[in-house]
């Protein structure tokens, strides 16, 4: 028998609960782009600017942390580039996208499993808005230790303001159910009964993820600052189209 409709509910910010949980339940490649449903063509625009930006070729070493549904890595396997390696923030994403026969491995950010000066090319797109503020510095020397001198860095997709205020979170099933059909309307209502209906017959706490709040963000002086500490250099940095309040930012390693 399903529970009382009170029974309490937990929220998570884990963003690494979330992307495994994502991965679980992965229907096409392109959900672990976490950029929602039908959003391919705008995942392969911004990806062919960010080939464009950093001028990718041939002889390049590409790592892409945060490779989502390995877009650019394929980008990368038809430019011919030497190597390519993608990273992401959980096994369960890795299975997925090397049953697809890319080079993928799990790492985070701020400690990535990756040689010293082995890049020529860092791609860290649309991630670091979900790492904590604390673990940014660490991360920009990880992505500096890992380039060749004269590599070139993206980082992109920076937000300048911060994301927009949490949903609000109600710790009984009846409330959460109720807001979700007043705000989004049946489907949504109906995808979350499910998700209840199915804690419920796992025998699983009923957790919600709300795995892609922003963390951080950064106006331009702070990040380039950040980045310079770290042991980059700025090239430019230019405003996102879509979502057009972030940032993207293409660095150097001094050679």
């Amino acid at each position: 028998a399903m529970p009382a409709a009170h029974s309490k509910i937990t929220h998570s910010d884990d963003y690494v609960e979330y992307c495994r949980e994502t991965a679980r339940h992965v229907r096409t490649l392109h959900d672990l782009a976490l950029r929602g449903r039908n959003k391919e063509e705008i995942t392969r625009q911004i990806h062919q600017r960010i080939v464009e930006a950093v001028g990718l070729q041939s002889g390049d070493d590409l790592v892409d942390i945060g490779c989502g549904d390995g877009t650019l890595l394929r980008m990368a396997e038809r430019i011919g580039t030497k190597s390519a390696i993608g990273l992401l923030a959980t096994d369960d994403e890795v299975a997925v996208l090397r049953r697809s026969g890319l080079n993928v491995k799990q790492g985070f950010a701020d400690q990535l499993p990756i040689a010293d000066e082995s890049a020529s090319v860092v791609v860290c797109n649309n991630v670091l808005l979900v790492v904590p503020r604390e673990k940014i510095p660490a991360s920009l020397r990880e992505i500096c230790r890992i380039a060749k001198p004269g590599a070139r860095i993206f980082v992109g997709e920076i937000p300048f303001i911060p994301g927009r205020a949490p949903e609000p979170k109600f710790e009984t099933r009846r409330e959460t159910l109720s807001y979700l059909y007043r705000t989004y309307g049946l489907r949504t209502w109906f995808g979350m009964l499910r998700r209840m209906a199915h804690w419920t017959l796992m025998g699983k706490p009923p957790v919600i993820l709300d795995g892609t709040q922003i963390s951080f963000y950064a106006q331009p002086d702070e990040l380039i600052g950040m980045a310079n500490a770290a042991g980059l250099q700025l090239v430019r940095y230019w405003q996102h189209e879509y979502p057009d309040t972030r940032n993207n930012y293409l660095l150097r390693k001094a050679s």
